[in-house]
């Protein structure tokens, strides 16, 4: 019982901040985008699937995808969107402190489960050239406010597109416009920390 009103919960809660705009991001999804197969973690990721549908076979994400079915957040990341996600790989889980991700598996932490997945996700479908665009008007840096509520900086570190969190540490982005059905990913070499 408690798995379905935390579902509902949580898809309302998206459904809510997108009809108000409570997360909109700073920038508008850019008009072009491609239809072009990326290869991730070995596999092809398809523009005619979903994030979820994707992600399943990228052998690089496969902690992303037990944390997105721990926290029951496979529906709402296949439904319509648009969704940007900042994808953590299994090597980025992996720096996190001894235990960590063990811990946010258990059913008793799936709250903060969902507040650390949802702190990668933005409304929209936004492309580097959108999030360029973003950084480039704001005079280096860009923020965007997450479906979690809080918000990501980002910015350029030399070549790389960055993503930092609140604590100002930062993620680079490794792969980038991994067009979706459903939005975007950037796959990202850190995890963010609400």
């Amino acid at each position: 019982m408690r798995v379905h009103d935390s579902r509902k919960f949580i898809g309302a809660a998206l459904t809510l901040a997108l009809a108000l705009g409570l997360s909109a991001p700073v920038v508008a999804a850019d008009s072009t985008t491609t239809n072009e197969t990326v290869m991730v973690g070995g596999a092809a990721m398809y523009p005619s699937r979903n994030i979820v549908q994707n992600a399943v076979n990228s052998s690089d994400h496969t902690t992303l995808v037990s944390a997105i079915k721990a926290a029951g957040l496979v529906d709402t990341l296949s439904g319509d969107g648009p969704f940007t996600v900042f994808a953590p790989t299994n090597k980025a889980f992996a720096a996190l402190p001894s235990g960590t991700v063990d811990m946010l598996l258990k059913p008793e932490h799936k709250n903060s489960l969902i507040k650390l997945l949802t702190y990668h996700v933005v409304p929209g479908r936004l492309t580097v050239r959108d999030l360029d665009r973003a950084i480039k008007q704001g005079g280096g840096k860009a923020t965007l406010t997450t479906v979690e509520g809080d918000t990501l900086t980002l910015g350029r570190d030399g070549k790389w597109l960055t993503v930092s969190d609140d604590k100002g540490d930062v993620a680079h982005v490794t792969i980038s416009n991994v067009i979706q059905s459903n939005g975007v990913i950037h796959v990202v070499d850190a995890v963010l920390m609400p």
